[in-house]
C-alpha cells in the first residue's frame, strides 16, 4: 500500500512538472519562433499542456498509444482546418460541418477512437481562428506544433517516471 501511494505521488508530481515544462516551452520557446499575439501564445501553452495531460499515462505502452491517437487526430484536424481556412471564413455552420467531416474522416480511416479528439481540435482551431481573423491559416499550424510539443513532453515524462518507479520497486 505504501508503495502504491509513493508511485501515485511520483506520477502526480511527474505530470505536474511535465505540464509546467510544456507550458514554459510553448509560451517562451515556440513563441520565439513565431508569435501571432501574446494571447495566442498563452493559448498555445494551454493547448500543449492539454496534449501532455492527454498522453501521460502510468504505463509506457498506454502513453505511446495515447500519443499516437493524439497526433493522428491532430494531423487529421490540421489538414482539414487548413484547407477550410484557406478557402472559407469561419462561421457556426462551417464549424459544425468541419466537426462532422473530421468525425467522418476518422471513421473512414478506421480510427473511430480519434473522432472526439479530432472534433475538439477542430472546434478549438476554428474557434481561435474566428477570434483572430487575420492570417487564420496559421492556427492549424500553430496548434499542430503545440500538440507535438505537449505529446513529446508527455511521452518523455512517462518514460522517465516509469524508470524511476521501476528502480524504486527493485530497491537498493
Amino acid at each position: 500500500m505504501n508503495s502504491d501511494r509513493g508511485q501515485a505521488i511520483l506520477h502526480s508530481l511527474a505530470l505536474a512538472i511535465a505540464c509546467l515544462v510544456t507550458y514554459w516551452l510553448a509560451v517562451h520557446g515556440l513563441a520565439r519562433l513565431h508569435s501571432v499575439s501574446r494571447a495566442d501564445d498563452v493559448l498555445g501553452g494551454i493547448w500543449a499542456v492539454i496534449a501532455t495531460v492527454f498522453v501521460y499515462r502510468t504505463s509506457y505502452d498506454g502513453s505511446a498509444s495515447a500519443a499516437l491517437d493524439r497526433m493522428t487526430a491532430t494531423l487529421l484536424s490540421f489538414v482539414l482546418c487548413l484547407i477550410y481556412l484557406l478557402v472559407l471564413p469561419v462561421d457556426p455552420v462551417g464549424l459544425a460541418a468541419m466537426i462532422g467531416v473530421s468525425a467522418l474522416a476518422t471513421m473512414l480511416l478506421s480510427r473511430p477512437q480519434d473522432a472526439v479528439t479530432a472534433g475538439i481540435t477542430t472546434a478549438i482551431v476554428l474557434g481561435v481562428a474566428s477570434l483572430s481573423p487575420h492570417h487564420v491559416w496559421q492556427q492549424p499550424i500553430l496548434r499542430l506544433a503545440d500538440t507535438a510539443l505537449g505529446t513529446a513532453v508527455g511521452l518523455a515524462t512517462a518514460w522517465i517516471a516509469l524508470r524511476l518507479t521501476a528502480s524504486e520497486a527493485r530497491g537498493p
